[in-house]
């Protein structure tokens, strides 16, 4: 296959990109390489993915429509995972403005380009911020998410919203992915698992929102990549059961699908901290925090209908996880 993927140099597009070539596909990647965070590790990965002949790199800004226009006219793709997004939660109510450009001009010209180069299946990152004000636990794709906290997580549920309406209008086929939580080797530098990490390392202090009264359903990268690969492989149809006086929000009449990509184990904030410091071998020095704007207490996946698509749920314990992080992060910072 021909695959595009949008978001290459970024944390989870670059380690797709890897597992799709090992497999034998070829890969287009885009991405901007925006300053959100450091550059140096964006331009690492992409060193990684330009050493295999089944790469090629263009540097793009998804919100540019002539020039997305063009990429997917020449080039004749079987199927596009879309990875570029301005992330963060906290970043978007500082800088809305972004957000919008990004994550909805940038998804519409996706959108188009999947349209008019009939490609077979758009596969596309959604969050697990969807869900918003919800509290009731697993969050289940079957729940109404209309009470996003921030700004990131609506240009989300828009782009959910997007993807339906083109599902509808020209019998598109697209999968939206709520992840949650990602981590691992090569992750963003502004994520918990890198910043504690670095802080226990260093010796300096480590902030802990909500007084460290906070629970994630953290989920691994490599159930992450698996998800998506198979997901990708297997296009969505419409479900013929959909009731539009008992709409479904999980499922369509369209060529439509969400699923939820969580390790449904969630992990109290404290115990996440307590790894790391297994990991590392030394305490982390904590400075206790009130909740931030836009952050929700409480995350947990239930991935039964992922599991039933496509046979798979990710497995990572926490500890393996963290331990294959804090083994690369010595290695890749020589410490």
């Amino acid at each position: 296959m021909n695959v595009l993927v949008t978001g290459a140099a970024g944390f989870i597009g670059f380690h797709v990109s890897k597992y799709l070539m090992a497999r034998g596909d070829s890969v287009v990647g885009v991405d901007n390489i925006n300053d959100y965070y450091d550059p140096k590790i964006k331009l690492s990965r992409l060193d990684i993915l330009n050493a295999d002949e089944k790469f090629a790199f263009h540097k793009v800004d998804v919100s540019d429509k002539e020039i997305m226009s063009q990429l997917f006219k020449d080039n004749k793709f079987d199927a596009v995972i879309h990875l570029a997004a301005q992330a963060g939660v906290r970043y978007s109510i500082e800088n809305p403005h972004v957000y919008m450009e990004s994550n909805i001009v940038g998804f519409l010209n996706i959108l188009e380009g999947v349209r008019h180069n009939n490609i077979n299946h758009l596969v596309y990152a959604s969050s697990s911020s969807v869900y918003g004000a919800n509290t009731l636990q697993p969050f289940s794709e079957h729940h109404n998410i209309d009470h996003p906290v921030s700004l990131y997580a609506a240009s989300k549920k828009a782009n959910e919203l997007m993807a339906h309406s083109y599902s509808h209008l020209y019998g598109m086929k697209t999968t939206g992915l709520r992840f949650f939580t990602v981590y691992g080797p090569w992750g963003r530098p502004d994520m918990a698992l890198f910043l504690f990490t670095k802080g226990i390392l260093d010796g300096t202090t480590i902030d802990i929102f909500n007084n460290g009264d906070m629970i994630r359903d953290f989920t691994y990268i490599d159930d992450i990549v698996e998800g998506i690969v198979r997901v990708m492989d297997n296009p969505p149809a419409g479900n013929l059961e959909w009731d539009g006086d008992k709409p479904d929000p999980a499922t369509s009449y369209a060529n439509y699908r969400v699923f939820n990509i969580g390790n449904n184990s969630p992990v109290k904030l404290m115990d996440f901290v307590e790894a790391i410091e297994n990991a590392v071998g030394k305490k982390a020095i904590k400075n206790f925090m009130p909740l931030q704007a836009g952050d929700v207490p409480s995350t947990c996946a239930d991935v039964s209908e992922l599991e039933n698509a496509v046979g798979f749920k990710p497995d990572t314990s926490i500890q393996q996880g963290i331990n294959n992080f804090v083994e690369w992060y010595r290695d890749y910072f020589k410490q």
